[in-house]
């Protein structure tokens, strides 16, 4: 009790809040059929709905509980139960694997949607920012006790590992940083490199008798190759930003790799045998490259 005290007392939601937004209920209440179908429409978008509203049973018994939370935000009265079904509803998001993101993303259609509505209907400036005022903070403390579940769930995690566990992870966590860096390095040192394979290679169609069809193609190959080495730089630091690692931009540099021997190969009658196999790599590799796609595409990345 006294923690859900707290919450109020530290989004200074006020009494009169309340009565403001039991005031606004019957308003609100006219909406809730129109707010219903809205939010699904927004809630397909994430993605992998799909994967936890499999049926319509299930959908139809979702639809009627976010109406009566929908319609019970303005309920007035916020005690203990009121935030303890909160609780419960985060904790069964947590148990299905509801990612934390599709709570935050479909926060901010319920907070549109309803300050859109009430500010096409009001008479009085000042009681109207009281109204948005008790709004934003009733929402935002829903959303508080929603995803507290999940911080919750993460602590839990932690705390159950033994002194010696939490040392190797923090120790692999650290370890793991200094790799990206390594890596990130590394790549940069690939580029390099490749800057001076495409100069060289253009040295070569000029300054050599390489032949101007072969010289061509070569340098088209560095070139290739320099330009998938820049595309994993940028990846690599989107991954230090926090993003996932993209295994896809490795697999396109090993194919460039492969295509600049097939254009430098393919003018040579004796490397058939050996265009035939490094053909069957680059197939092979497109196709991990089409998977990895696929599944960025269908939301499992």
């Amino acid at each position: 009790m006294q923690e859900y005290n707290n919450l109020k007392r530290d989004y200074k939601f006020t009494d009169e809040e309340s009565q403001i937004l039991q005031n606004l209920q019957p308003r609100i209440e006219i909406l809730a059929d129109e707010f219903i179908d809205g939010f699904y429409d927004y809630i397909w978008g994430f993605g992998k709905t799909a994967q936890f509203l499999k049926n319509k049973d299930i959908i139809a018994n979702h639809r009627k509980k976010i109406k009566e939370w929908f319609i019970n935000l303005f309920c007035g009265k916020y005690d203990i139960s009121y935030f303890t079904h909160l609780y419960k509803i985060g904790e069964i998001h947590v148990k299905i694997g509801l990612p934390t993101h599709y709570v935050n993303s479909a926060f901010t259609f319920v907070r549109t949607f309803i300050l859109q509505n009430i500010e096409t209907n009001f008479d009085n400036k000042e009681q109207h920012i009281k109204e948005i005022r008790a709004v934003e903070k009733i929402i935002d403390m829903n959303l508080d006790v929603l995803t507290s579940s999940y911080r919750e769930e993460e602590l839990s995690k932690f705390l159950s590992l033994s002194k010696f566990e939490k040392t190797i992870l923090a120790g692999l966590k650290k370890f793991n940083s200094y790799v990206n860096f390594f890596l990130a390095g590394a790549l940069a040192l690939v580029a390099f490199f490749a800057i001076g394979l495409f100069a060289y290679d253009i040295y070569l169609l000029f300054f050599s008798d390489i032949g101007i069809e072969k010289g061509i193609l070569t340098v088209l190959g560095s070139l290739l190759v320099l330009w998938a080495a820049i595309e994993l730089i940028h990846e690599e630091i989107e991954h230090l930003q926090g993003k996932g690692f993209a295994i896809g931009a490795f697999i396109m540099l090993a194919m460039a790799a492969l295509i600049r021997k097939v254009l430098i190969y393919s003018l040579s009658s004796e490397k058939a045998e050996d265009l035939l196999i490094i053909g069957a790599v680059i197939v092979g590799l497109a196709i991990s490259y089409w998977l990895v796609g696929a599944k960025k595409r269908i939301g499992f990345n």
